[in-house]
C-alpha cells in the first residue's frame, strides 16, 4: 500500500511539474550566444514568465513543446523512479531532478545548448540534498561516492573536451555534475554502467543519421539528451538493486 501511494504521488507531481515545462523549454531554446526567448516565434508577441502549459499567442497560434507530451513524459519518469527507489529518502532528490532534466533534453535536442542556469543548480541541489539523505534512516546510497562520482565524471569530460571540443561540449561537463552525484549515490558500478549507456545511445543514434542519411560522419548532435537516458536508466538499476 505504501508504495502505490509513493508511485502514484510521485505521478502525480511530476504531471504537475511537467504541464508547467513548455515556457522554461521554449524561452530556453535559444542558440548559444544569443538572449533566452522573450517573444514568440515570430517577434509579435511577448512571452512572460518562465513556467506555463501552453505557449499560445493571441492570435491562437501555437509554438514550442506541448504540455501534452512534456506532462505525461515527466510524469512516467517520476513513477519508475517511485518505483524503484520506493520509500528511500533519495527518492525526493529524483523527484526534484526530473523536471529541470526533462528541460534539459528537449532544450539540447532543439539548440544543442545547456543552460548553465539549470545544469549548475542542479549539480549543487543534487550534492546538498543528498549529503542531507545521506544522514537519514534507510537511505541506500553514499554520500562520499555521490561527491567523487560528480568530480570524476566531470573530470573525465572535460579531458574528453579539452581533447575534441567537437565532440563533446562544455555544457556535457557541466551536466556531468550532477548525473555523476545521482550515479556515484547507487555506487561506481552504477555511474560505470550510466556513463556506457549514455555514450551507447549517441553513438546508436548516430549511425542511425548516418544510415538514414539525415547526418555525416562528422556532423554534432545533442549528447545531453543521451547522457540524461543513460543516467536514468542506470539510476532505475541502482535504486532498485539498493
Amino acid at each position: 500500500m505504501q508504495q502505490t501511494l509513493i508511485v502514484v504521488g510521485a505521478v502525480l507531481w511530476g504531471a504537475a511539474a511537467g504541464l508547467l515545462l513548455p515556457r522554461a523549454a521554449y524561452r530556453f531554446s535559444a542558440p548559444a550566444g544569443e538572449p533566452w526567448h522573450s517573444r514568440c516565434p515570430d517577434g509579435e508577441h511577448e512571452v512572460k514568465g518562465w513556467l506555463g502549459g501552453r505557449n499560445v499567442c493571441p492570435d491562437g497560434s501555437r509554438y514550442g513543446p506541448r504540455a501534452a507530451i512534456l506532462a505525461p513524459v515527466t510524469a512516467v519518469a517520476c513513477a519508475a523512479l517511485a518505483a524503484a527507489t520506493g520509500p528511500r529518502p533519495e527518492l525526493v532528490v529524483w523527484l526534484l531532478l526530473t523536471p529541470p532534466a526533462v528541460v534539459l533534453a528537449v532544450v539540447d535536442f532543439a539548440v544543442m545548448r545547456l543552460p548553465d542556469v539549470l545544469t549548475l543548480p542542479m549539480a549543487a541541489t543534487a550534492l546538498a540534498l543528498l549529503g542531507v539523505a545521506a544522514v537519514l534512516p534507510e537511505q541506500g546510497g553514499s554520500w562520499t561516492t555521490a561527491l567523487l562520482g560528480a568530480l570524476i565524471l566531470s573530470g573525465g569530460y572535460f579531458v574528453l573536451f579539452l581533447i575534441n571540443p567537437d565532440g563533446m561540449a562544455f555544457g556535457d561537463v557541466k551536466l556531468a555534475l550532477a548525473l555523476g552525484a545521482a550515479l556515484g549515490w547507487y555506487g561506481w558500478g552504477v555511474l560505470l554502467l550510466g556513463t556506457f549507456a549514455g555514450f551507447v545511445c549517441a553513438a546508436v543514434y548516430g549511425g542511425w543519421l548516418v544510415v538514414v542519411r539525415k547526418a555525416g560522419r562528422r556532423t554534432a548532435i545533442a549528447f545531453g539528451p543521451f547522457l540524461l537516458g543513460g543516467a536514468f536508466a542506470a539510476l532505475l538499476l541502482g535504486a532498485y538493486a539498493a
